[in-house]
């Protein structure tokens, strides 16, 4: 029987761990309570935050007990890591309206009723904190000069780093006190960019209670190349389906690399391993196939079976005959998109969000990847007449596998 340790390895989901013996059999051989804080700067999970949800996911099944912990207050402040600029500062109100989309679409990943999960917000003890305490009782506790050997605070500098976003590794550490004080949590988990602010805190209680905590990273949803996963020309890939439909979300797995679709049914899905490991031998057509089984998995994951299904069947019929499925995605145009009875493909393509400027719509077509109704476009300058929807709409290709429907209402 494979343990729940066993299980986050051989998928490659761990890349960083503070004290790797111990977590090992405090894994195996305890109910551990565990925490992953997820900042609310948006009205909806991406896919990072996904594969997050998934290892809480492999943990609660083996009978750990999850704390999702809502940021309401280190949002607030927001964090530099990765960020070249400071984060846009929100309002109380949108960081409460933000974690509350949060909420609701994780109790779609999470057994939240009594005992087997916990969401809390950390706005409920952070925004009660009296600064000159919080510098006396935490603050003596973090070297500046340990802070600023940090990449998150090292790339920043550079550009400007502002003094409110230097105490976020100090507010996030503070959480993994609370939580341990409050809750028993032994164990922080995070990105693998997360591992200095996970340092922060593991170090913070330890120098306050005594006692050992433990902190643990996973690997990023990288490409083999090292890109970020999860983005498109029109930003983010969100759980959201008014944000990213369920078939646009479906088509961006089906659509991934030959030699990341292994990694990502490892990282993303709950298939048993050794199903996935038996993939590792397929070539050719058949990575087609693993790839339409990681699309659909995931699908089902985030948006139910009935629009995985609806998904895959519309995936179906176009590629194989290209005809218009009524789960395609689909822009409606008005009459004032249109000059003179027209408009120009570029327009189009940027309108159905298939090019994220005409700078980039000019470029796909001098390379010959954009076709209108099966019929590849060689001109920059090519319009779409009002005659070309009067049969309901217009087909638009980018590549070979990403379809859009145009309509003139």
């Amino acid at each position: 029987m494979m343990t729940v340790f066993e299980e986050l390895t051989r998928r490659g989901l761990v890349a960083q761990m503070t004290h790797p013996e111990e977590i090992e059999k405090l894994l195996n051989q305890e109910r551990v309570t565990f925490y992953i804080g997820f900042d609310a700067t948006a009205d909806s999970l991406h896919v990072g935050h996904f594969l997050q949800l998934v290892v809480m996911g492999h943990l609660q099944r083996a009978g750990h007990l999850p704390i999702a912990l809502l940021g309401t207050g280190t949002t607030m402040v927001g964090d530099p890591t990765g960020k070249t600029d400071m984060r846009k500062m929100l309002t109380v109100e949108e960081i409460n309206h933000n974690a509350e989309c949060f909420k609701r679409q994780m109790e779609r990943f999470l057994d939240f009723s009594d005992g087997c999960a916990l969401m809390l917000r950390n706005g409920d003890w952070l925004l009660k904190l009296n600064y000159i305490e919080l510098l006396r009782d935490v603050g003596v506790h973090f070297s500046v000069n340990q802070m600023l050997t940090y990449e998150c605070f090292k790339t920043r500098l550079e550009r400007g780093l502002s003094f409110i976003e230097f105490n976020y590794m100090i507010m996030q550490s503070y959480d993994f006190l609370h939580l341990y004080r409050n809750h028993g949590c032994r164990m922080q988990l995070g990105g693998n960019d997360q591992w200095a602010n996970i340092l922060g805190g593991i170090d913070l209680t330890r120098r306050v209670t005594g006692e050992e905590v433990y902190g643990m990273t996973f690997t990023l949803l990288t490409t083999k190349e090292g890109k970020k996963m999860g983005k498109t020309e029109n930003g983010a890939v969100w759980l959201d389906p008014e944000k990213t439909s369920p078939y646009a979300f479906f088509q961006y797995w089906r659509n991934v690399a030959d030699d990341d679709v292994i990694r990502c049914l490892k990282l993303l899905t709950y298939l048993p391993i050794e199903e996935i490991e038996a993939m590792e031998q397929w070539e050719g057509s058949q990575l087609n196939k693993a790839k339409e089984i990681l699309a659909y998995e995931v699908t089902k994951m985030v948006h139910g079976q009935q629009e995985a299904d609806k998904a895959l069947d519309a995936a179906k019929a176009i590629f194989s005959s290209g005809t218009h499925s009524a789960d395609m995605p689909s822009t409606t145009l008005s009459s004032g998109d249109l000059t003179d009875g027209k408009i120009a493909v570029l327009d189009l393509l940027v309108k159905c969000g298939l090019a994220p400027s005409k700078g980039e719509a000019r470029r796909l077509v001098q390379q010959g990847g954009v076709s209108v109704d099966d019929v590849k476009v060689t001109d920059v300058m090519q319009t779409v007449s009002a005659e070309a929807f009067e049969k309901g709409h217009v087909i638009l290709r980018k590549g070979k596998k990403v379809y859009h429907k145009a309509l003139l209402g």
